[in-house]
């Protein structure tokens, strides 16, 4: 039992095709052949299923399949207990929570495809998290009872009963014309509950664009009014999926002040983000997330802003005594002593 729940079967739903393959994986199974259902896939059928109770994690599937479709991966530990959502059969996975803390801003470091949007959706409230259990979800009050003696718990039950808002600027701004009409002023006229809208319009050098049309914004454009939008509004939790791409240096600046100003005693704000000087000047703690992209994600206890970007660059946690990097991240800086000095660490 407790070796077959360190193994995840992950079955890409954009690679697999049953029709156009000969099921070479359920066909070289050798668990297939001993007349146990561990690959279940026809020609008919859409996507091919892997239990992971009987998979054995010899990895024959994962080299018969021509379309290189299928991975079998070894968890670090027994992390099932710690499942908070799956969204179906041999699906990404995601393990724990981030806690965020009213009053203060929560930083989420880590790499792509590995579950920060995921956890953003479950912490605004708009993902219920089945624990892992996608045929049978959970109810919210065994949701509660679950993350019952952890700040999750508090956080949650204010979620539900106080009907706290949240918004969240997405990670993709180059989709906001698809969802949004009109020009950038009568946008922010509309959503202006805080009656900002002329110091965010200066704070984030929206003024030169505020006539314009949306759909006509530039990738930096875009990105200031999608924070404006945010931040222009009356929420309890503020979130912002990568606030600084496509923004110069000091329009992240800017940025990360406009953020930092909705901070209040019972306000919550969570970034993602991967600048790590801009993570470091907005966040008052940090969670890292790490594990296999497209497979599954571990978030971290949290940390000190320090402690947590030296984390990620060394890509060891000495709290689970785990490596999830091969390798620790360095870079070089021309020091004024002269010397080419290596640092990989904020000292």
């Amino acid at each position: 039992m407790a070796d077959r729940l360190t193994r995840i079967a992950i079955v890409s739903s954009d690679r697999c095709k049953p029709k156009k393959c000969r099921q070479e994986c359920k066909k070289s199974c050798p668990v297939v052949k001993t007349g146990k259902l561990c690959i279940e896939v026809t020609p008919a059928s859409k996507i091919a299923f892997i239990s992971e109770e009987l998979c054995i994690g010899c990895g024959i599937c994962v080299k018969k399949c021509p379309f290189e479709a299928i991975q079998i991966i070894n968890l670090p530990k027994d992390l099932d207990k710690d499942t908070t959502h799956r969204y179906g059969p041999n699906t990404f996975k995601l393990h724990r929570l981030p806690v965020p803390r009213p009053g203060q801003v929560l930083g989420l470091v880590g790499t792509n495809g590995i579950g920060k949007s995921t956890a953003l959706k479950v912490l605004a409230g708009k993902l219920k998290p089945n624990l892992g259990r996608f045929n049978n979800p959970p109810d919210w009050q065994e949701i509660l009872t679950y993350f019952r003696g952890s700040e999750l718990q508090n956080y949650f039950t204010r979620i539900l009963e106080d009907n706290l808002k949240a918004i969240i600027k997405p990670q993709y701004v180059d989709h906001i014309p698809k969802a949004v009409q009109g020009n950038v002023g009568q946008v922010l006229d509309q959503k202006d509950e805080r009656d900002v809208k002329e110091e965010l319009c200066v704070d984030l050098d929206l003024k030169q664009v505020i006539d314009r049309n949306v759909g006509d914004l530039s990738g930096g454009e875009l990105q200031r009014f999608a924070i404006a939008v945010v931040a222009i509004q009356n929420a309890e939790i503020y979130m912002f999926d990568e606030p600084s791409s496509y923004l110069d240096v000091k329009q992240r600046l800017k940025a990360a002040q406009v953020i930092r100003s909705l901070l209040r005693p019972n306000s919550y704000v969570i970034v993602v983000e991967h600048d790590l000087s801009v993570l470091d000047y907005l966040s008052d703690f940090i969670c890292c997330l790490y594990g296999k992209p497209g497979a599954y994600g571990v978030v971290t206890l949290p940390f000190s802003v320090r402690e947590g970007i030296n984390i990620f660059l060394a890509g060891f946690v000495p709290t689970e005594n785990l490596r999830f990097r091969d390798e620790s991240l360095t870079f070089k800086v021309d020091c004024s002593c002269g010397f080419n000095c290596s640092h990989g660490f904020i000292c």
